[in-house]
């Protein structure tokens, strides 16, 4: 599915080299200069799950295919970016086309390394693009008013709930709050998600500090903190330089012991990657045979049919039935035949929602 995150920020705060070091490629030119990104570089990376490992062992599988989320790095905005600044309404597009947003903001300190607004304050940072966000979207809006106006006075129904939702999303942003926190209800949610607003994307800020702070932090994470659980927004704190460090290393042991020299678990890369997905309201289920073992990515709330298309539209349209197993009894009953004869494998139909873990076998008709 093509699910996606932009990668935004004011420029210079390190978004290029952590989207080299997500994709492990060099597509992205970090240099030392505002603007070195002028087209989008999009990257597809798989997400890391080690349930996949485990399910791939148990069904003798030959293969391993994790589920990908995609980046894209999007060139720096800067402020007035909604008028146009720093070839801002070309950046403003390409963030309207993804899914979520991550913001990576510039905590630390370095003289070599220019900043637009000639001093570091992350949380000043992350205000001014939000609110240039927030005026594009203003400005959408408005510019869609008087063609709603009309239509709704001809008695055209899909007009008048428009017209509604946007008067209801220009009275937040008019408060300065984001479109992300308007309310409304399930059947309202498509018209809603028709408007492709910037600011109703859900957002993950991530903190980009130097190679002492990664495992702990420092002064300038913590006030993101706070900005982020105002908003109740979610933060990861990482540094790109080691990132760009560990993606150049190609063994797994060794990438391990890095790491632990730097009082660190686990990279921030897999961090981002597994918040990308929660931030987007996805879930994973798999399929396993001798050929392979695969992770596929589903929003969650998902029927078993729609799963079923997401590997194939074939499948979804000839639905019958889904055999499903729960991961952990695929796991405790040490594979398919054992969980077949614990009679832990369901038949599932068209109803049925997909739950994280499922392992799934699709029977179909076309």
């Amino acid at each position: 599915m093509g699910f996606n995150c932009g990668i935004v920020g004011m420029p210079n705060v390190g978004k290029s080299t952590l989207f080299n070091a997500l994709t492990s490629t060099a597509a992205a030119e970090a240099a030392n200069f505002p603007f070195c990104t002028i087209e989008p570089n999009t990257g597809r990376v798989g997400v890391p799950d080690p349930r996949l490992a485990i399910i791939a062992e148990l069904g003798k599988s030959a293969k391993i295919i994790p589920t990908q989320l995609e980046f894209v790095d999007i060139a720096g905005l800067v402020r007035g970016a909604s008028k146009g600044e720093g070839l801002g309404n070309q950046f403003l597009a390409n963030i309207r086309e993804t899914d979520a947003i991550i913001h990576v903001l510039r905590c630390f300190e370095d003289e070599n390394i220019t900043h637009v607004e000639g001093g570091i304050d992350p949380v000043r940072d992350a205000e001014t693009i939000e609110t240039e966000l927030m005026l594009a979207d203003l400005e959408s809006l408005e510019n869609r008013m008087n063609s709603l106006v009309k239509k709704a006075r001809g008695n055209d129904k899909q007009a008048k709930e428009s017209l509604a939702m946007v008067e209801r999303c220009l009275e937040v942003l008019k408060e300065g709050q984001p479109a992300r926190t308007v309310e409304y209800t399930n059947d309202e949610a498509k018209t809603f998600q028709m408007l492709q607003l910037l600011t109703s994307k859900p957002i993950l800020y991530v903190c980009n500090v130097e190679e002492e702070s990664a495992a702990t932090g420092n002064s300038l994470t913590e006030k993101v903190s706070e900005m982020a659980i105002g908003q109740g927004a979610r933060v990861v704190v990482i540094s790109a330089k080691i990132e760009e460090e560990v993606a150049q290393l190609t063994d797994e042991e060794e990438k391990k012991e890095f790491l632990e020299t730097l009082d660190l678990e686990e990279t921030g890369l897999a961090q981002i990657i597994r918040e990308g997905q929660a931030l987007l309201n996805l879930i994973t289920f798999f399929t396993v045979g001798p050929k392979e073992a695969r992770a596929w990515t589903v929003r969650n709330g998902a029927s078993a049919p729609e799963a079923a298309g997401v590997i194939h539209t074939d499948f979804e349209r000839g639905f019958i039935k889904a055999e499903t197993i729960a991961y952990d009894d695929f796991v405790e009953c040490q594979g398919e035949s054992g969980a077949k004869e614990a009679g832990k494998m369901r038949q599932e139909g068209k109803a049925y929602p997909v739950k994280d873990g499922d392992i799934f076998h699709f029977r179909f008709n076309v």
